[in-house]
């Protein structure tokens, strides 16, 4: 049975897109992909402004629902006022990637939102314009705030085709060594070098960077947080959820979402990073 993800009632706004965003997930026949991204909004037009103007995604309704799609992943918004933003919680921020982070970083301060660059980066790194360069190499990058505290980075990627997509999650703990092995054990994700200078560990799946950072602060669990939960789409739920099982990992919310025709499943990391397991959303176009 091919399931899927299914949360986030959202309005019937429709923005057209900067740039529109292909649909598909990566790679649909691989055991694990990343999927979704779960937002919880104060206000759902001003995140599908964000999202959709600022960030060149392309709104679709599915089943009643709005959604916002970029190349790799669906954005599912909700309108629930988060507790806080995503900056102190496991799942920092979002990663996107795209060819020329200039007229993108323009685009995002004429409409408004902050950039948080400097901020963001080491003290060593120098920060032009709010795009950031890294003094040992790797790409130029840079870091917006969207609406309720959403922490976006973009990263530029001068030989993608793509005018942007999906690029990475950014989890943040007190051990980076023990989330990446969390992550290569449930999931099935494949252990990278670090990044450079060593800031911070790295593993992949198909169509997406996980990065683990040792937080010199203490983080909180994301649900109920802007960045309510990640998730992952599965090619096989109940075989992967045997396996988290007998990993003593046990999943809740284990349900059948009729108006889809899907079934979901949901875990929880160590760390409190909440995750939805779903089948069949590659099916989504």
């Amino acid at each position: 049975m091919r399931a899927a993800l299914v949360l986030a009632c959202v309005s019937a706004l429709v923005l057209l897109p900067v740039a529109p965003a292909s649909a598909q997930l990566a790679v649909s026949d691989a055991p694990v992909v990343y999927g979704h991204h779960h937002v919880n909004a104060t206000s759902v037009a001003a995140h599908t402004r964000f999202l959709v103007e600022g960030l060149g995604g392309a709104p679709v309704t599915i089943a009643g629902r709005q959604v916002v799609k970029f190349p790799n992943v669906l954005v599912f918004v909700r309108e629930q006022a988060p507790t806080a933003g995503s900056v102190g919680t496991t799942a920092d921020h979002l990663g996107l990637s795209v060819p020329d982070l200039r007229p993108v970083i323009a685009r995002l301060k004429a409409a408004g939102h902050t950039m948080v660059t400097r901020e963001s980066v080491p003290a060593e790194w120098t920060v032009t314009d709010d795009m950031a360069t890294n003094p040992l190499g790797g790409s130029p990058i840079a870091f917006v705030l969207g609406p309720d505290g959403l922490k976006v980075e973009l990263v530029q990627v001068a030989a993608q085709a793509a005018p942007v997509t999906l690029n990475h999650v950014h989890f943040f703990g007190p051990d980076r060594e023990a989330m990446q092995a969390w992550y290569v054990k449930a999931l099935g994700a494949t252990a990278a070098p670090p990044a450079a200078g060593n800031r911070f560990l790295r593993a992949t799946l198909p169509g997406v960077g996980l990065n683990f950072t040792a937080s010199p602060r203490p983080v909180v669990a994301t649900k109920g947080r802007v960045v309510d939960h990640v998730g992952f789409e599965v090619n096989g739920l109940p075989a992967l959820l045997r396996k988290l099982e007998g990993l003593g990992i046990v999943a809740e919310n284990m349900r059948r979402v009729p108006e889809l025709g899907i079934d979901i499943a949901f875990i929880t990391d160590p760390w409190g990073t909440l995750i939805e397991l779903t089948e069949g959303l590659d099916a989504i176009r």
